[in-house]
């Protein structure tokens, strides 16, 4: 690579005569040192995009010289040049770091060789500077990427957190009871999506989200929600942590959603009873399992109230390409969830 400035370093006061003005012609620029421990002070005061080590020198010998230089902060690459075609001085210097190395022999095919090696170097350090740089780039990238993500969680949180806001005093200034009801369902959909948001700012992974951790936090927003009610639900969770993709999350966070409120409004008529939501991962599936001990529900039972609970648990279903499946054996309802992770 013509201009690049090398540092030949070798005690043969006649050979780095002729490999200067040899390679000067090359186009390159070159300076000379006649000893190892020369070559690695002129090496540290940097400015060389490369450096040639004789193998046999007097002091530091090569293997000590290229130890030295590569152990330098940012250290230029290193080509090995040995007077002899000897495997085992190659090999020496290559797991000792050097780039290259070339054996010296008599006339101009040795500098055609040296420059050739140079070239080749050279080009390969330039590949990895360029590579190094794009990767780091690319770091910094994906940074200001996850940060504008995790900002923009965390405004959507706020967002669905205010919208939950202003329907609930809707709700405190209505009389009509299935008015109010229906702005409170609606209300715990709202918070089971902001909670996800909440999740993805709060963490590093902006891409998945721990089942266990969200579906707690979730459960427990909805036990405050009951915990008013004159005949109290226990809302129990048993999960393990199994992680899904964001997306995935927002649809079993709803189908959570109202599995747990039908088993807390219709489950223990006069009574209080425990809802329990299990979660587990088997064959690369995520099982998630609400179940109750209650009344249960007769083969072929329209849903109570509006539906629309029904109608959200079939739709968030489908985008996981699944469906729920309940077991007529449970002597209450027991709702089951297989979704792949």
């Amino acid at each position: 690579m013509e201009g690049a400035r090398i540092l030949y370093i070798d005690d043969d006061d006649a050979l780095r005569r002729l490999v200067s003005r040899a390679l000067t012609r090359r186009g390159y620029g070159v300076a000379a040192a006649a000893s190892g421990d020369e070559g690695v002070a002129m090496a540290a005061e940097g400015g060389f995009d490369l450096v040639a080590v004789d193998h046999y020198m007097p002091g530091l010998d090569g293997l000590e010289t290229l130890a030295a230089i590569t152990a330098l902060p940012d250290p230029p690459p290193v080509v090995y040049v040995t007077g002899s075609d000897e495997g085992r001085v190659a090999v020496a210097a290559l797991k000792a770091g050097a780039a290259d190395y070339v054996v010296k022999t008599v006339g101009d095919d040795f500098f055609d060789l040296l420059s050739a090696s140079f070239a080749q170097v050279l080009d390969r350090a330039r590949l990895e500077r360029a590579k190094a740089a794009a990767e780091a780039e690319l770091r910094a990238s994906n940074a200001r990427l996850e940060a504008m993500l995790s900002e923009v969680n965390h405004r959507v949180a706020n967002s669905l957190q205010l919208v939950s806001a202003m329907i609930g005093l809707q709700r405190g200034a209505m009389a009509d009871g299935p008015a109010r009801e229906a702005l409170e369902d609606t209300q715990r959909r709202i918070r089971a999506i902001a909670q996800v948001h909440r999740r993805l700012y709060t963490a590093n992974d902006v891409e998945q989200v721990d089942l266990r951790d969200y579906l707690g936090a979730l459960i427990g927003e909805l036990g405050e929600s009951w915990s008013n009610d004159m005949l109290p639900r226990t809302l129990r969770l048993v999960a393990e942590p199994v992680r899904v993709k964001t997306d995935r999350a927002v649809s079993i966070g709803v189908i959570v959603t109202e599995l747990v409120t039908n088993a807390c409004k219709y489950a223990y008529p006069g009574r209080g009873g425990e809802v329990r939501i299990i979660v587990t991962e088997a064959d690369g599936h995520c099982v998630l399992t609400v179940e109750d001990d209650g009344c249960g529900m007769a083969e072929g039972q329209q849903p109570k109230g509006t539906g629309l609970g029904a109608k959200l648990i079939r739709a968030m279903a489908q985008s996981l390409q699944t469906a729920v499946e309940y077991d007529p054996a449970h002597s209450g309802v027991r709702a089951v969830l297989r979704v792949v992770v």
